[in-house]
């Protein structure tokens, strides 16, 4: 690769997954391009986003704004998670076949995306997604380094919607020779895999890099050790005590920390800019409901910490990044 030096840091901006949740994402970035008039995709050197965050990271790195990406879940939010027949019967839902088709997202993926191929990119992207064929993960990337072979003529559209199939929620995908599932099972924060590769393909140097990283919301809820007795009698069944909601939420939750915590000891903390909230109260990555909500909890998110944003995202006169 060309040595290259330039005036401003290697940014990387990371999206969460979490389903509808990622009107969080979306209302917050929206805010930050209008508000704060920052041209998101040449402020940031590498975009990464992980099942409805790659929806936004896809987005962006196509020229759309943001605003229109949250106009999508607006418009097509109830639609994209109206329920089979047979998924209004809680013990099959879920259980015995995926509780949503993917039609409609296909669909909507397609229309905002068009023809356009990861190798039609100029912006180094990166979308998790799970081979569950193979039993490992697979990383879709634009063309930003000559080794990457697999993905240039991939649509856009399509790695998207491998990374958004949450396992139980929607089928697996099949694109060519894989069986594609939601890049959230390994990788629901990307973060941590955005900085390895920038490291390892674009040969950025650590100490260089600064994270935006965009949450979808920490749902708080933790399991007692007080049950009552019809609980107790049930068993840690996945729709008893577990609970597939909340199972689900630890579980990405879980995944999103260990990243965070991971990339805490590779960067200096003034490297890193986490935008999130957390809530007690039950937030179903289905339920299009939440849409007021999400918007209110990200426009509180932008309001208080507008300042810190605009400063984390500018450049201190003098500061060069060398890349090779």
């Amino acid at each position: 690769m060309i040595t290259e030096m330039t005036d401003k840091p290697f940014r990387i901006l990371s999206i969460d997954g979490v389903g509808f949740r990622g009107v969080y994402s979306a209302h917050l970035l929206s805010c930050v391009e209008s508000k704060l008039n920052i041209n998101l995709l040449d402020t940031f050197d590498l975009i990464a986003g992980t099942s409805t965050g790659s929806i936004i990271a896809a987005g962006i790195a196509c020229g759309i704004p943001v605003s229109n990406i949250l106009q999508l879940y607006k418009d097509h939010g109830q639609k994209i998670f109206c329920k089979r027949a047979h998924a209004r019967l809680p013990l099959i839902s879920g259980l015995f076949a995926s509780k949503y088709k993917n039609k409609h997202l296909k669909k909507v993926l397609s229309a905002t995306f068009g023809e356009k191929k990861l190798g039609d990119l100029c912006k180094p992207l990166i979308i998790p997604s799970t081979d569950i064929g193979n039993g490992c993960v697979h990383v879709f990337k634009s063309k930003y380094d000559e080794g990457f072979v697999r993905d240039p003529e991939v649509f856009v559209s399509a790695a998207v919607l491998a990374s958004c199939s949450a396992p139980t929620y929607f089928d697996p995908y099949k694109l060519k020779e894989y069986l594609l599932v939601d890049g959230g099972l390994w990788a629901n924060n990307p973060s941590l895999v955005a900085a390895i590769d920038a490291k390892k393909r674009m040969r950025v140097d650590l100490d260089m890099i600064k994270i935006l990283s965009i949450g979808t919301g920490t749902v708080k809820q933790y399991y007692t050790q007080n049950i009552g007795p019809l609980k107790r009698l049930c068993g840690w069944g996945f729709m008893t005590r577990w609970g597939r909601d909340k199972l689900i939420n630890t579980l990405l939750y879980l995944q999103a920390s260990a990243a965070s915590n991971m990339l805490g000891l590779l960067l200096n903390t003034e490297q890193i800019l986490s935008l999130n909230f957390e809530t007690d109260a039950a937030m179903a990555m289905d339920d299009a409901s939440l849409l007021d909500d999400l918007i209110s909890k990200a426009d509180k998110e932008f309001t208080y910490k507008a300042d810190k944003i605009k400063a984390f995202l500018s450049t201190p006169e003098g500061e060069n990044v060398h890349r090779e």
